[in-house]
């Protein structure tokens, strides 16, 4: 799933064209779309969030976002993507050396000035992944609205970027917290800690990416996430599911809790 992880084991992926000179190549895509990108120098890759900055030597960034279908890959010299994927290709970069760059079906494409990055993620909360962390303002944008149900302020990318349904759904089961429990009734410190901690394990881990439970095996991966009506694998309940919506204006979202790991007022049964 894309959520800040994804995107940071991607930047440092996508790292390797870092110093790399364009040499032809265009954007296929959002307002920018038939812009050419040869004669710039990749500068690096950056993230925030879900968002990647590709930096260019010009003063220019190409900002980013997979959303749920987006994809990126890199072709050797002489190698071409199948024709279908190629049909999807939203970014083309092809460097000096033969390789090329592919942003694949990607919905956000936007080439700005490196200047005006704070344009588009100006509105970001903190990123979890960021070694510059602000604690104290993650803290103070999540509790801003106490009664907001827990899952809908960490969803929110506005209080604290990184963040998706999958994490949101595990790090609920791992801090014992019902998805519908007010924000203010919790310890957000301790769970933003967590989720530092499991997102940084899960981007630069190998063998870790998203894997919540610490064990490898198909279908023992996730804690709650994709479990529903199944054994809870800590205390045996069955997993619960519901569709919801967590934020204004966003599609609904699959939920999924343990109803005796999870209780609704905070007190697990024993």
């Amino acid at each position: 799933m894309p959520e800040g992880d994804s995107v940071h084991r991607l930047a440092a992926r996508l790292r390797q064209v870092d110093g790399a000179v364009v040499t032809a190549g265009e954007l296929r895509g959002g307002a920018s779309a038939g812009h050419r990108l040869g004669g710039r120098t990749v500068l690096g890759h950056a993230t925030h969030g879900k968002h990647l900055l590709t930096r260019f030597d010009d003063g220019t960034t190409l900002h980013t976002h997979m959303r749920m279908q987006g994809s990126w890959t890199v072709t050797g010299s002489g190698r071409r993507l199948p024709a279908a994927a190629a049909r999807t290709a939203r970014v083309r970069m092809v460097l000096a050396d033969g390789r090329t760059v592919w942003g694949l079906d990607l919905p956000v494409v936007e080439l700005l000035e490196s200047a005006a990055e704070a344009r588009a993620l100006g509105h970001l909360g903190p990123d979890l992944l960021h070694d510059g962390f602000d604690a104290a303002e993650a803290l103070r944008r999540v509790t801003a609205d106490p009664a907001l149900p827990v899952r809908a302020a960490l969803l929110d990318q506005t209080r604290v970027a990184g963040l998706g349904n999958l994490w949101v759904n595990e790090l609920g089961f791992i801090r014992g917290l019902h998805p519908d429990r007010p924000v203010g009734t919790v310890d957000v410190v301790g769970l933003l800690d967590t989720a530092r901690r499991m997102l940084s394990h899960s981007a630069t881990v190998p063998d870790a990416y998203q894997v919540t439970t610490g064990v490898l095996r198909r279908g023992e991966r996730h804690w709650v996430v994709g479990r529903a009506g199944r054994p809870c694998l800590r205390c045996g309940t069955r997993v619960r599911a519901r569709d919801d919506i967590e934020v204004v204006g966003s599609p609904a979202r699959r939920l999924w809790w343990c109803p005796c790991c999870q209780p609704v007022d905070g007190h697990r049964s024993t």
